[in-house]
């Protein structure tokens, strides 16, 4: 691949005066499979043709971050199972040479409840039906039960993935000092940080599947984001890395102690964090429950406010959209040794299922949201700035839009709506207004 190809973003309503922009309305269409896939068909079979599939090696990634756990859960936490299954059958109708659709959920995920019987049932189905092989994986290399303290760290073998260290070049370099043990993500030691991110080197443990594949298709779920305002296009590629002691969340203490985890300086509530990190060594054995209990006794000493949330889970979080766009310069320019090139190695499709989006404290608890579109992309830029001007978002308190508008600048990258181009800024006219996650409600 040479160069940066003019881009595009196409987006459909699913709404109309019958069914209505209502929750239950479009609860409706995730049952209609073949309004689906003829949707699918309409945002991505001009590009999406035999030609490019047929004979393939597929990987589609949806976001399942965990299992349903509340109701409306089914229809607002993670890519619809039968959304999957209409981009699922458009591919298959091209006769690719096999499918392979996984992700990295939470270390906390019950993979068998979040993979349903029913669901795999009805993937054979349309295997056996266009005769084309389709599996599904569990991408992580960790599993913690936490009620049970249940460490698994060998889920796959590390000769499953591929290590990059983009070094210099990453987005978190600027915020990385020496001999200053500061990155951290929620139940995960964070001592092993000092192997994969220090001065200079930044780590990250990427599924081999994602070289294996001839075309890529990610199937985000758009939501609100606890650490990055927004998730979609550009936050879903997280799920190809498969170990989260790669991956930099947040940074231990507040702005005025070199961290990002709330503002100013609080001690009591920098106690917390620490105690913390000692659950998080102890994962596995008894003393788990114990500092933890201490940390969750002290976070609820230091009073926190709306900007206060555990894991810098607020508008101030400085580090997650730097490693989000770390991932980003990998899943584009990384090659199958680890290596950086020069000009993108692959196009990465992105379908969109916006049906129901999710609102409030998203990524982990959203509420649903009302969207009513779908969205297919190959510039995941421009595609999440759509869906956050779609969600009545402010863009320029989303750090993570803001940056990746210099990711590949030069790309002219047409918008259409309902098969019409359109300005940006007049999407502004269909938009819903979401309830932001907790830490980001804006003064």
């Amino acid at each position: 691949m040479q160069g940066f190809p003019d881009g595009f973003v196409n987006i459909a309503t699913l709404y109309n005066e019958k069914t209505g922009r209502t929750i239950e309305g479009l609860r409706q269409l995730y049952d209609d499979h073949e309004r689906l896939l003829s949707v699918a068909e309409g945002l991505a079979g001009s590009i999406l043709t035999t030609e490019k599939i047929a004979n393939k090696k597929l990987l589609l990634k949806p976001n399942w971050v965990k299992q349903p756990f509340r109701e409306y859960d089914d229809i607002c936490l993670c890519t619809h199972h039968n959304f999957i299954l209409a981009v699922l059958e458009l591919v298959l109708k091209r006769k690719p040479a096999s499918v392979l659709i996984g992700d990295a959920p939470i270390q906390g995920c019950y993979w068998e409840r979040l993979i349903t019987k029913d669901f795999t049932d009805r993937l054979q189905l349309l295997s056996e039906k266009y005769d084309v092989p389709v599996a599904v994986r569990d991408f992580r290399r960790v599993f913690f039960d936490t009620v049970t303290n249940k460490l698994d760290d060998q889920r796959n073998p590390m000769s499953n993935y591929i290590i990059f260290d983009v070094g210099k070049k990453s987005y978190l370099e600027p915020i990385t000092a020496p001999g200053k043990k500061i990155f951290r993500v929620a139940q995960y030691n964070p001592d092993k940080f000092t192997d994969t991110h220090r001065p200079g080197m930044h780590k990250y443990c990427i599924i081999k599947e994602l070289f294996n594949a001839d075309v890529v298709i990610s199937l985000p779920k758009i939501k609100t984001h606890q650490k990055t305002g927004i998730t979609g296009a550009l936050k879903n590629i997280v799920g190809f890395n498969g170990d989260k002691d790669y991956l930099p969340h947040h940074r231990v203490g507040g702005t005025k102690m070199g961290g990002d985890s709330y503002p100013g300086k609080n001690l009591v509530r920098y106690w917390a964090e620490l105690a913390m990190d000692n659950a998080n060594r102890n994962m596995g054995n008894i003393l788990y429950k114990i500092w933890f209990k201490i940390s969750t006794s002290l976070w609820a000493l230091s009073f926190p406010g709306k900007e206060h949330q555990w894991h810098a889970a607020w508008y101030g979080n400085d580090t997650t959209w730097r490693m989000v766009m770390d991932l980003n310069l990998i899943i584009n320019y990384g090659r199958e040794d680890g290596t950086l090139a020069e000009v993108p190695q692959r196009f990465l499709y992105s379908f969109c299922d916006a049906v129901i989006g999710g609102q409030g404290d998203g990524p982990l608890s959203p509420d649903p949201l009302n969207l009513g579109v779908m969205s297919f992309t190959d510039d995941s830029t421009t595609n999440d700035i759509c869906m956050a001007i779609l969600m009545g978002l402010p863009l320029d308190r989303l750090p993570l839009l803001t940056a990746a508008k210099s990711f590949m600048p030069h790309r002219n990258v047409s918008v259409l709506l309902n098969g019409v181009p359109v300005k940006i800024d007049s999407l502004r006219q269909y938009a819903v207004k979401a309830t932001p996650s907790p830490g980001w409600q804006f003064v």
